[in-house]
């Protein structure tokens, strides 16, 4: 049956396991995003999730015809899958867009990076041809991220008759960097976005970015000027295209600043496993103030420069010595790729001379988790004093957002001008440049230092702001504005 409703995201809300003998189960996926698209799509009678099957035992369902209602998964070759997906979206357009690259060494557009390139088409294209064969007459359908930014012109080529949203959850990278990539590639990812009817990111900068860097000559369309607008969510910027599409029409730029469903969070920080981490935690802490980082070693959320920080911290200010513990939740991120694992093992190696320099009997000055554990992240929620977000350039960083509504005592941000929550939450978080070590430990040092009155009262200004548009609302106001 046709779908009005459809959704497109390389990840699914749900993923399948393979038992021993030979029978297949399906297993829900986690996090906020994926469960408040369940959520909303639930709404939505006849509603349909396309994504790509990630595992074998994905792909193992697919072939055996096994399905949940309300999904559809793809079953991508795997090398073309890793090129799209590690070949591309992670190693060219991730690095792009957060300004990752080692400019003298990197990028290196080739003959390699060309092949991977018709992949990460291929594998758009698979995706496009999906939801043209499910889409209903005059259907909505809203792509998800930088993996997909080919789908909407590709989508619209087949399926003139949809209404197309394509929403960003990175940053969008600036002109100079944008720069890099090859003129034949710019032009066929803004021809890509502009196939939507909607583009949606989380703030107007990396709004703006989109489209300052797509008045092209060779962009297909005809900028008006930009002016970011206060308050709700909504229009601010149109793009005239045509010519590619037989006919003139607008793309509409917009921002949905992605927020947390208060409700869902505080009933996961509350559940008995995290009771458990809590009070171990509290007893390793013994009483002392807490600086919280949670975060996947993401090279763009700037790990290593939060524990310089902190280790500036008990140099200039030797008052904190045993008075205080850095409690850092490092995930290990795409292992799969070199560059990666270095800096998931230079995060542990940091943490380690920090606490071998300052470390006493009876005092760890950083207890660090390089693993994927929750429970412990929700409990560090809930004790934390401080949290530390710090990147050099990340689409929102929830984490942001997360732990003043998950705090129990209150809980101080100190929050980098590189977080696209810093929109948002400026007001109330001590806001710092996320290259400046020295700028970081003293506000690390202020945030210590606060009153807890101050500290409370600025929570709950924090967490109004973070529930503000919660990921059913988010999704939902796409999709009306959608039309």
């Amino acid at each position: 049956m046709a779908s009005q409703v459809l959704v497109a995201a390389n990840r699914g809300p749900l993923s399948y396991v393979l038992g021993d003998d030979g029978t297949l189960g399906a297993r829900r996926g986690g996090g906020g995003l994926v469960s408040g698209l369940s959520a909303a799509l639930a709404e939505q009678p006849g509603a349909l999730w396309i994504c790509a099957a990630l595992s074998d035992a994905d792909r193992e369902a697919v072939r055996r015809g096994v399905s949940e209602p309300g999904v559809r998964m793809l079953d991508i070759d795997p090398t073309m899958y890793d090129d799209a997906y590690n070949g591309i979206a992670n190693s060219v357009l991730w690095f792009t867009h957060h300004h990752l690259y080692d400019v003298p060494r990197e990028p290196v557009f080739d003959a390699e990076f060309r092949r991977r390139w018709d992949s990460y088409t291929a594998y758009n294209a698979a995706f496009a041809h999906a939801l043209a064969e499910e889409a209903e007459q005059g259907a909505r359908v809203l792509v998800q991220d930088y993996h997909l930014a080919l789908v909407p012109g590709q989508l619209r080529e087949l399926r003139p008759d949809l209404r197309i949203a394509h929403f960003t959850h990175t940053p969008w990278a600036s002109r100079e960097f944008m720069g890099m990539l090859p003129d034949d590639i710019v032009s066929r990812l803004t021809w890509g976005m502009l196939g939507a009817d909607r583009l949606g990111f989380h703030t107007w900068e990396w709004a703006s970015h989109f489209a300052g860097g797509a008045t092209r000559d060779d962009a297909a369309g005809i900028a008006d000027s930009f002016f970011p607008r206060d308050g709700a969510p909504g229009v601010n910027h149109r793009r005239l295209t045509g010519g590619r599409y037989g006919e003139k029409r607008f793309t509409e730029v917009a921002r949905y600043p992605l927020g947390v469903d208060a409700e869902e969070l505080r009933a996961l920080a509350h559940r008995p496993e995290v009771d458990e981490k809590l009070a171990e935690l509290r007893a390793e802490v013994a009483g002392r103030l807490t600086i919280a980082r949670v975060d996947r070693t993401e090279l763009s959320k700037n790990i290593l420069r939060g524990l310089l920080a902190y280790r500036e911290l008990l140099t200039v200010h030797p008052e904190w010595r045993g008075r205080v513990v850095h409690l850092a939740s490092a995930y290990p991120s795409r292992q799969d790729l070199k560059v990666y694992r270095d800096y998931t093992a230079s995060v542990a190696e940091l943490a380690a001379e920090i606490n071998a320099e300052f470390g006493t009997d009876d005092w760890q000055p950083v207890l660090v988790s390089v693993k994927d554990d929750f429970a412990r992240s929700l409990a560090v929620y809930r004790m934390a004093d401080v949290a530390l977000v710090n990147p050099v350039r990340d689409g929102m960083n929830l984490v942001a957002k997360e732990i003043p509504v998950v705090s129990e005592a209150g809980c101080a941000v100190v929050l980098s001008t590189g977080a696209g929550a810093y929109e948002e939450l400026r007001g109330d978080a001590l806001t710092v440049n996320p290259y400046d070590v020295s700028e970081t430990a003293e506000a690390l040092h202020t945030a210590l230092s606060m009153p807890a009155e101050e500290r409370a009262e600025r929570t709950k200004r924090l967490a109004a702001a973070a529930t503000a548009l919660p990921p059913a609302q988010w999704f939902r106001a796409q999709l009306e504005d959608l039309g």
